[in-house]
């Protein structure tokens, strides 16, 4: 009889150590099927292509246009109510219909580059973003001056113009 009670027991602990090592293996499987499902964001989500344009250096009066693309990563159409240069050298154009879900729109910005010496300026972009309500993109670059081209007299052809 003692050898159907200690069997009866090893089979005990050995179920109990398969019902363990089962839990354990149904918890790890659960975390990575949980880890690895996407979160859904409900509303517009406001993504873009760079939040920062390097013009690197550019000469003075060169063109100062860049672009910026947004995407409506959201369920719900995106609207940016407003687009504000940090002054008046930085002039950002934002379009103002809905972006739908899934679809871009261009911020298209203009930096005077009249202005020699370094570019760190920044657009704050109003919109209904359930992400990032408000964002600001950047600009930044060096403009230099254009050296003046000194050029030499201009001999005349028909000679002196000395009238006395």
């Amino acid at each position: 009889m003692r050898k159907t009670g200690l069997s009866s027991t090893l089979k005990n602990q050995s179920t109990l150590i398969m019902k363990k090592v089962l839990l354990t293996l149904a918890v790890v499987f659960g975390g990575f099927i949980l880890a690895g499902a996407q979160e859904v964001v409900n509303g517009p989500v406001l993504s873009l292509d760079k939040e920062v344009h390097d013009y690197g250096t550019i000469d003075q009066g060169a063109d100062g246009n860049c672009v910026f693309t947004v995407t409506n990563d959201g369920t719900d159409p995106l609207i940016i109510s407003r687009c504000k240069g940090s002054c008046g050298c930085t002039v950002p154009q934002c379009d103002k219909d809905p972006i739908m879900p899934g679809t871009t729109s261009s911020i298209k910005v203009k930096y005077d580059t009249k202005r020699v010496g370094p570019i760190n300026k920044s657009v704050t972009i109003t919109s209904n973003a359930s992400n990032e309500p408000t964002k600001v993109i950047r600009i930044k670059g060096k403009v230099e001056a254009v050296a003046q081209q000194v050029g030499a007299p201009v001999k005349n052809a028909a000679g002196p113009t000395n009238k006395q």
